[in-house]
This record gives structure tokens, C-alpha cells and sequence, in this order.
């Protein structure tokens, strides 16, 4: 499937589901449930090479594992690229389809600047954990994402995440930032923008109809459904490090079983 397949498949209120994988099994897993996309879970990647998440494993890694996912699977791939790992815009877009991936979620986080602890945890924080972010300047990401689109012309679907809420309080109070930064990453050529861990189902719908018609990312809601989503006009669904943190526990409970 090219890019432009993978772009069609965002549609407002019938949204592609994006159960994240984190290595070839796994996306072979997504494959065979019937999926139609493999994405990939950053935080979970980098846990399994052994890293924190936040840019802390080595890219040639994170761009290594994506490449053994892609080969494994024949339905497209799409990568989690956190914020590009420091790289210049033309760089970031070799890498990533010569991984043989066909999308990337670029997130505005400055990783250099988020105040994280030895060893790339966040004081008293956990792998996987989102502290308190440092944003990029709105127009420092927007111009970084038109130069990730005019270096990939159409052979990218590039999902531009959207970081105020992580940590937000008040995702009312935030949701004005949040559009502007959408505002601005659609216009710099982003497909999608993803206003991540926005948890509250009426901040959600505001959200979508400000940028309509453009295509939305969305995360489940608690007690929610996709359903629920898809009623709300999100085009995509991302369970993140859902199916990693799902796995994990299950693991950790068969250890505790058999010990």
C-alpha cells in the first residue's frame, strides 16, 4: 500500500484503528487479527531494545527495528518518530522510507529541553510515563514540518502530535493553544494532526470540528468505545503503548504465578 492508500483510509467518522506494535511478531499479530496498518509504539520499541522512551534509544535502533517490522508484514507501516531524533528534515525522511514505512507521527516535544532525570527517566517518573513537556515554539515545529513535507513530496502521511495536554490540568483551558498548533501543522502540510491524551469527550468533539475538515487522531476515552470516537469525527485511533503495557502486565502476572 503507498501513501496515498494509507491517506485515504483517514476518514472523519470512520476512523482507522491503530493497535501499536513494537516488534516483527507483534506487527505479524496486528496483521493477522485483520488490521489494515501497523503502527508502532515508541515507548514500546525502545523498552524492548532496553531503553527509556523520549528519544534515549539510539536512532540507528529505533530506525533498525522499524525497517525488521516493516519487512514482516504486507500491510503498511507507519512510525512512531517521536520529535525526528535531532535530524535534519531531508535526513529524517531517507530513514524513514528506507525503513519501508509509509507514515511517521512527528511530535512538537522538545526532547532536549523536558527535564528529564539520569539515565532518561523524569524525576520520580516511570518508562512509558508522560511528565510535564517542553513544546517546541509553534512556529519553530510548523516550519519543521513543512520541510518534512517538501522532502517527502505524497510519499509520507505525516500525523503531526499535538502535546499541550500531556500534563494539562485544564484540557478546556489548553484547547486554545492546541487548535492553533493544529492549525498551523496542517497548513505546513501535516495529514493529520493528534492531540494526544485529550481525555475529555466534549474538549474532543471542539477540537474536531476546528480543524474540520482535516483528519484527527484520537485516543480511547475512559469507559469509552471507538465507536464513542468515531461519533465524536475522529478519523484515526491510536492505542499507543496499549497493547505493550496489556502484554507486559500479563507477563509480569504469569511470573508472579510460577514464582
Amino acid at each position: 500500500m503507498t501513501a496515498a492508500q494509507l491517506r485515504a483510509l483517514h476518514v472523519p467518522g470512520d476512523p482507522l484503528v491503530l493497535p501499536n506494535a513494537w516488534d516483527a511478531d507483534t506487527a505479524r499479530a496486528v496483521e493477522t487479527a485483520g488490521f489494515p496498518v501497523v503502527a508502532t509504539s515508541s515507548v514500546a520499541v525502545a523498552a524492548a531494545l532496553g531503553y527509556p522512551d523520549g528519544e534515549r534509544a539510539p536512532v540507528a535502533e529505533m530506525f533498525a527495528a522499524a525497517a525488521r517490522i516493516a519487512r514482516a508484514v504486507s500491510v503498511p507501516v507507519t512510525v512512531d518518530a517521536e520529535s525526528g531524533y535531532g535530524l535534519p528534515a531531508a535526513e529524517l525522511v531517507t530513514r524513514l522510507l528506507e525503513t519501508g514505512a509509509v507514515g511517521c507521527n512527528l511530535e512538537d516535544t522538545d526532547h532536549s529541553a523536558d527535564g528529564r532525570g539520569p539515565g532518561g527517566l523524569p524525576p520520580g517518573g516511570a518508562r512509558g510515563s508522560h511528565p510535564q513537556t517542553t513544546l517546541r515554539p509553534l512556529a519553530e515545529q510548523a516550519e519543521r514540518l513543512a520541510a518534512v513535507r517538501a522532502a517527502a513530496g505524497a510519499d509520507l502521511v505525516v500525523n503531526a502530535r499535538v502535546d499541550v495536554f500531556l500534563g494539562a490540568e485544564d484540557a478546556r483551558a489548553v484547547l486554545p493553544e492546541a487548535i492553533e498548533r493544529a492549525k498551523a501543522y496542517l497548513a505546513a502540510g501535516a495529514d493529520c494532526v493528534y492531540p494526544i491524551l485529550l481525555r475529555d469527550a466534549g474538549v474532543l468533539a471542539e477540537f474536531v470540528k476546528a480543524v474540520s475538515p482535516a483528519a484527527v487522531n484520537a485516543n480511547p476515552l475512559p469507559g469509552g468505545s471507538i465507536r464513542e470516537l468515531a461519533g465524536l469525527g475522529a478519523a484515526r485511533v491510536s492505542l499507543g503503548a496499549g497493547a505493550w503495557r496489556a502484554t507486559r502486565a500479563f507477563f509480569e502476572g504469569y511470573l508472579a504465578e510460577i514464582s
